[in-house]
This record gives structure tokens, sequence and C-alpha cells, in this order.
């Protein structure tokens, strides 16, 4: 089975801001293992400081949405975020293993679902 979608909800009243020592360290380690990390530090910078800042102020931050092989998705209407894939040979699992790991050490109370494909041989 390969992984396609990976949800990480938030329990209970796990605020945003809950996030915001995690996510440089998260979206850094996603942009590496897929291949996108911005050429130039300051556009990682801004990306890491927009969303940092809107976690500060326990608001649901914009995410990673860029076109590529993987996306980091903070859904308008529910307190959780999802790395999502559209490309059929890329699996997720090691990101996903990675992230709860993360999100584990900052004490981070979360929970997680997956949408995986089976195939078949």
């Amino acid at each position: 089975m390969k992984v396609y979608s990976v949800n990480f909800i938030l329990k209970g009243k796990t605020p945003y801001k809950d996030l915001a020592p995690v996510f440089p360290d998260i979206l850094k380690m996603l942009l590496d293992e897929i291949g996108q990390m911005p050429e130039e530090e300051e556009i990682l910078q801004m990306l890491i400081d927009l969303n940092v800042s809107d976690l500060e102020q326990n608001r649901k931050p914009e995410g990673y949405n860029r076109k590529g092989k993987v996306r980091l998705v903070f859904p308008m209407d529910r307190k959780e975020f999802y790395i999502k894939t559209y490309i059929r040979n890329q699996d997720l699992t090691r990101i996903a293993d990675n992230i709860s790991n993360m999100l584990t050490a900052a004490g981070v109370k979360f929970s997680t679902s997956t949408n995986e494909d089976v195939e078949f041989d």
C-alpha cells in the first residue's frame, strides 16, 4: 500500500500556537524530502515567518500549497493539517512518520488518518 494523504488532527483543545515551535522544522524537512527547497534562503524564511506568525497568533496558517509533488494544507473548517500528493509514485509514509515524530517530540497532541491505495501485482 502507498499512502497518498495523511491528516494530522489536533486533539481536543490543542491550539494552533502549539505548532509554532515545530513548524519550521516540519516545513524544512518536507521541502527537503520532496526536492523543493527554495534556492534562496530569503524565500524559505519568508514561508516560515508567514506561517509561524499566524500560528503564534493561534490562527490557521497558509501551509505550503505551491505546485509540486506534495502539499501541506490547513483546511478552513477543521483544526488539522494534512499532506497530500497527486503523484501516484510518491509515497508519503516516511514524510508522515517524520512529522509525527516531530509533533510528538514537541508535545503536540494529535491523531492521524491516512488515505491509501492498494497495489495489486
